[in-house]
């Protein structure tokens, strides 16, 4: 089995810091819209924040600016 390089690792931690946040972030939006309905669909909350989280780790394909930054570059 191949060893994963400094830099894949680098990448793989801050985009799992990334979608995290970006989970979180958007579901208190959600969960703070369908409040204000007096309603929380909370299937809505998960799949909508689960969507969130993987078109983060998608987005992070395109390259992570802290993860040049440690790397040197």
């Amino acid at each position: 089995m191949r060893k994963l390089s400094e830099k894949t690792k680098l990448w793989i931690k801050a985009a799992g810091v990334r979608a995290v946040k970006t989970v979180a972030q958007s579901a208190i939006g959600v969960i703070g819209a369908a409040a204000a309905m007096s309603e929380v669909n909370w299937a809505m909350v998960f799949s909508g924040a689960a969507l969130a989280g993987i078109v983060s780790l998608l987005t992070s394909v395109a390259g992570l600016p802290e993860v040049k930054a440690q790397a040197g570059q």
